[in-house]
């Protein structure tokens, strides 16, 4: 006869499991609160302590940390000697075992978890029998999560769980005790433990003495940055709401990793315009090569995309096109006139869809941003990364990621001359693109455009000139516009540049030691200035 053994601390869906089960002649063993959920559905269990003849103890703890338990799960079939020390020591074997875990991870996310909570919630017998299980995957099949039951019934039902299955199974059940032991390193080794609260919840650094990152495959990449490299994409165990990751590739060729990386560069800047702005709710981003060439606000999709393109028609050849709001056919006939590689929107309208399907080479990203929390109380709400990792040699940089939102209320007033509420609008739109391209980053703005961005260079001076090159090849002049810088202006020349350039207004970081005398040099050339006190590197 095949057993199965259940014990579950999550009981979705058991119930029906264990009934099928039962219909097909599997005996049931169960612990604690699942066997009783059990006996109360009307199923013959054997509870684990009536059946390893050793009751339960220390409130749980040791109930199936037993060698009946784990004889009966790590003994190989295909080995007469395993067979004849079950025989001798009065083991039956157990084919099935159903287990999944305390809710370690969830008890830790909640508000005001104290020490003791959290190692109550550590799971002891469990992984034990997960891990016994899995490693004999051969002869016994481990369920560690509810999504499995469906396929295992079905293959039991037609004759038996296949090899495949199993093995299947097993890597999944190592790699839940792997998440779940990672989880528990990562909480405890952030504790320090001499500072508490009055309820004694512990004090966590943002940096654990060790990082476990674990990271599930989505898929696996033709090739990467370049045709010599090998390339996977990977997601987070639980993404955030609203992130590249979660998109639904709607049409269009297999996704390249530069299509991966420019199109999370461009949702990312997007997406700060995610609850729209009073009088232009929509938004639009045209990146090429990681950078921005086109932002632009507008009342509609079509206006917004309209204002992007013209910013840089050059570069939005070929470029990775995102938007804030949904795509509408009207946008979709504008777009459809220009090479694109990657379009993403929260949305696409039956009619725009049916214009790309013109264009079957054209990847079209869904990507929603319903669960999105504009001012939720963590990254992960707001669908943001908690932290930015970048790998050194032998080693990871690792850094709370850069979210700061400036408020109007930051902004320092700096020159004689006060920005009017138009220009401070400019002034933190173009903050906002600055934000998102590389340092060294000069961007000229006006009326919710860019007009020219200068991009990733070793001097400010020559991003200011290649982002006025553009403006002019663009046709568009910069006269009366509105620059953000990332970082300060160490000298007058680099403002210098930009006023020759028609900037009439200013927004900067500031903190500079020659700050008085970039002041003084655009209170003489008749500009406005305000500080941010915040710098925007992005290397």
């Amino acid at each position: 006869m095949t057993t199965a053994l259940i014990s579950v601390s999550d009981k979705t869906g058991i119930v029906d499991f264990a009934q099928a089960l039962h219909a097909l002649g599997v005996r049931l063993l169960s612990t604690g609160g699942t066997a009783r959920l059990l006996l109360d559905a009307g199923l013959p269990v054997t509870e684990v302590a009536e059946y390893t003849g050793f009751p339960e103890m220390l409130d749980g703890r040791v109930k199936t940390l037993h060698p009946k338990i784990h004889g009966g799960l790590l003994a190989r079939r295909d080995v007469p000697a395993h067979m004849a020390a079950l025989a001798e020591h009065g083991i039956p074997t157990i084919d099935l075992l159903v287990v999944n875990l305390y809710p370690f991870e969830a008890t830790v996310a909640r508000p005001g978890c104290t020490l003791p909570e959290a190692i109550e919630n550590i799971d002891i017998g469990g992984p034990a029998m997960v891990r016994s299980a899995a490693k004999n995957w051969r002869d016994v099949a481990v369920l560690t999560d509810a999504s499995q039951y469906a396929g295992v019934l079905a293959e039991l039902k037609a004759g038996g769980i296949g090899l495949k299955t199993r093995f299947a199974l097993a890597v999944a059940a190592f790699n839940r005790i792997s998440d779940y032991d990672g989880a528990i390193s990562d909480y405890l080794s952030a504790i320090d433990f001499d500072a508490a609260d009055a309820e004694g919840v512990p004090a966590r650094s943002l940096f654990p003495a060790q990082s476990n990152g674990r990271f599930v495959k989505l898929q696996d990449l033709r090739y990467g940055e370049n045709a010599h490299q090998q390339a996977a994409l990977y997601r987070d165990l639980h993404p955030a709401p609203g992130a590249i990751v979660t998109a639904r590739q709607l049409q269009g060729k297999e996704l390249s990793y530069n299509n991966i990386a420019d199109a999370d560069a461009a949702w990312e800047c997007v997406k700060q315009w995610h609850t729209g702005a009073p009088a232009q709710a929509a938004a639009c981003v045209i990146v090429k090569h990681a950078n921005p060439c086109g932002v632009a606000l507008g009342a509609s999709a079509l206006q917004a995309y309209q204002k992007a393109f013209q910013a840089d028609p050059t570069s939005a050849f070929g470029g990775i096109i995102a938007f804030n709001v949904p795509v509408d056919g009207a946008a979709a006939q504008a777009l459809s006139q220009q090479f694109v590689e990657v379009l993403m929107a929260p949305d696409f309208t039956a009619e725009a869809l049916a214009v790309f399907q013109a264009k079957p080479n054209v990847r079209v990203l869904k990507i929603a941003l319903d669960g999105v929390q504009r001012d939720g109380p963590t990254p992960w709400a707001r669908g943001q990364n908690a932290m930015d990792v970048k790998r050194v040699g032998s080693g990871l940089l690792m850094q709370t990621a850069d979210h700061h939102e400036l408020q109007r209320a930051d902004l320092k007033m700096v020159t004689k001359k006060q920005p009017t509420p138009e220009q401070i609008e400019d002034l933190l739109f173009a903050w906002k693109v600055a934000q998102y391209v590389k340092s060294n980053a000069i961007v000229f703005c006006a009326d919710g455009m860019t007009l020219g961005v200068g991009a990733g260079q070793m001097s400010r001076l020559d991003s200011a000139r290649i982002a006025s090159i553009k403006a002019e090849a663009a046709g568009l002049s910069l006269k009366g516009s509105a620059v953000a810088s990332d970082a300060f202006f160490p000298f007058r020349d680099g403002l210098d540049v930009v006023i020759d350039h028609g900037a009439a207004c200013v927004i900067q970081p500031g903190g500079s030691m020659r700050d008085q005398e970039v002041i003084d040099a655009a209170d003489e050339r008749g500009i406005a200035m305000v500080f941010t006190g915040v710098r925007h590197f992005r290397h």
